[in-house]
């Protein structure tokens, strides 16, 4: 009987990312510029939450956003003339980025003066959750449309974040969107997770989402500071 070795790549390619993740984690607690992984399915509204949040934040902190597509530059347009420094990180198929691709595309923009970067991930709710990016937090969107039974459907990503913004909550009563069945839904994948309705058409939720952020921005630089 021949003998073989059987390699298990999957572990391998996880364990290596999640090495280069946490070096990039370090680099980047040091240089005190928070990265915030965004994930959500294609027409959540990342890019439209994203012009929103740079517009409550500009006038106080420092943004830059790396914008991942598999193809076109449309969302980096959209959010440069927002007012945050952007870059363009095109894939070539593939749907998600890992750390070294962000790292990359961090080079790429540039972070000396920046206080805060998105990472607005490749639009899907299973690779991106699978690979960890170096980012400070993870947060995810998901819209009213899409139904509140995602999370029986796609666990892991909801797993994962620490922050959920239900956007397009201002058409709730369009949709069969139930937000306390949602909130036990994900009461029993992540208790931590902190869920924050939203609309990123009306602003409704906006502050409470850039606060959020500004206190995580500024645990953050504390941290580098230590």
């Amino acid at each position: 009987m021949d003998t073989f070795k059987t390699l298990k790549i999957k572990k391998s390619v996880y364990e290596s990312n999640d090495r280069e993740a946490e070096k990039l984690r370090d680099k980047l607690l040091e240089d005190k510029v928070f990265l915030l992984n965004l994930m959500s399915s294609p027409g959540s509204g990342k890019t439209t939450t994203l012009v929103r949040t740079i517009a409550a934040l500009n006038k106080e902190l420092r943004i830059g956003v790396l914008e991942a597509d598999i193809d076109s530059d449309v969302d980096a347009r959209t959010v440069a003339h927002a007012g945050a420094r952007a870059i363009q990180l095109h894939t070539g198929g593939m749907c998600h980025l890992d750390a070294g691709m962000t790292r990359q595309g961090l080079e790429g923009l540039g972070t000396e003066g920046l206080d805060l970067v998105f990472l607005e991930n490749v639009g899907n709710l299973i690779c991106t959750a699978n690979f960890d990016t170096g980012a400070a937090k993870s947060a995810m969107i998901l819209s009213v449309p899409e139904g509140d039974d995602k999370p029986l459907k796609y666990p892991h990503i909801f797993e994962v974040v620490d922050v959920i913004l239900v956007n397009k909550i201002d058409a709730i009563s369009c949709f069969d969107f139930d937000l306390d069945r949602f909130r036990s839904y994900i009461a029993r994948l992540n208790h931590k997770a902190k869920i924050i309705p939203i609309s990123a058409k009306t602003g409704e939720g906006i502050k409470e989402w850039t606060d959020w952020l500004r206190s995580e921005v500024e645990q953050w630089k504390s941290r580098g500071k230590e």
